[in-house]
């Protein structure tokens, strides 16, 4: 291993071209973004310079803190449901005693080789108000309650949180069931020679070593649900009003319909930093206890 890191042009042989693909295709983009907010452009020509009144205008715009408050609630919504289901499927099917487990994990993942498109026109017919699936249901038991799920400007966001959720749960499901047949058998054995339940085995093997899987998981939804459109752009075109704008459809219209591309800009750049901070406190949060402990007790040592 030490003679495979010693040999310095084989390591950027291997290294430059993933780093080039990675600088034109992502770095560079993210900065050009950062730059172009800081213009009055139309998306032709130079702009005009104006510094951080895109900004200023962007911090005082309604419709930015409705977008971060949808970010917030569409995020939140499909971690809970996606994590909650994903993680209780995959432990029950982990059980080889469950009849039709190959079944069920196949029909599980079936909504995410599905077109976003279909989904969403799916889930249109159900929430339609006058003959959709779900107002019929409360009809048919005879319950008197029918809804404008996507008219209404409180549940819509909820609405199109719980389309993501369900087509997307089953992604995170096939993560912790590759996560969970990693883990080695005899950790199970030992477990139930020390009298463990299955239950108990789930608690104090299985989840605990799920915890990189989970900090992927975690990752991949709460940042997308925070740079969630496409959603919002089939199925309400963030309305009613403007109830179901996100920061990504923010940047959308203002850029591709209003052609305020430095305004446009401004919003992406909001977004992307607040990935970045999903990210860092995700890692944060699932950093290494033991290596935590160790820089603690450096830090202790080098006060004392």
């Amino acid at each position: 291993m030490k003679k495979f890191y010693s040999n310095k042009p084989a390591i950027i042989l291997f290294a430059v071209p993933a780093l080039f693909v990675f600088t034109v295709f992502v770095f560079y983009p993210i900065v050009q973004v950062f730059n172009k907010s800081f213009y009055d452009w139309n998306g032709l020509g130079t702009g005009t310079f104006i510094g951080f009144e895109n900004y200023t205008k962007l911090f005082k715009d309604t419709v930015f803190k409705i977008s971060n408050k949808n970010a917030l609630i569409f995020a939140g919504t499909i971690t809970i449901f996606q994590m909650t289901l994903a993680s209780t499927f995959a432990l029950v099917l982990s059980n080889q005693r469950v009849k039709g487990r190959e079944f069920l994990r196949i029909a599980y993942f079936i909504p995410v080789v599905l077109s976003v498109t279909v989904v969403c026109q799916l889930w249109l017919a159900i929430f339609n108000s006058d003959s959709g699936l779900l107002n019929t249901i409360f009809q048919r038991l005879g319950i008197n309650y029918r809804q404008n799920w996507l008219s209404n400007r409180y549940y819509a966001i909820y609405a199109i949180s719980f389309v993501n959720a369900w087509q997307w749960m089953g992604y995170q499901f096939a993560l912790l069931m590759a996560g969970i047949k990693s883990i080695p058998n005899d950790y199970y054995e030992a477990a139930k020679i020390d009298g463990a339940s299955t239950f108990l085995a789930h608690m104090k093997v299985t989840i605990p070593l799920l915890k990189e899987t989970y900090k992927i998981c975690l990752t991949i939804s709460l940042t997308g649900g925070v740079k969630a459109f496409t959603e919002m752009f089939i199925m309400t075109k963030g309305g009613p009003g403007n109830s179901t704008y996100t920061l990504t459809y923010l940047m959308y219209k203002a850029a591709f319909r209003e052609f305020r591309y430095g305004y446009g800009m401004a919003s992406a750049s909001i977004l992307v930093i607040q990935c970045l901070i999903i990210i860092l406190v995700i890692n944060w949060l699932f950093r290494d206890r033991e290596g935590r402990d160790a820089k603690w007790g450096r830090i202790k040592e080098k006060a004392n």
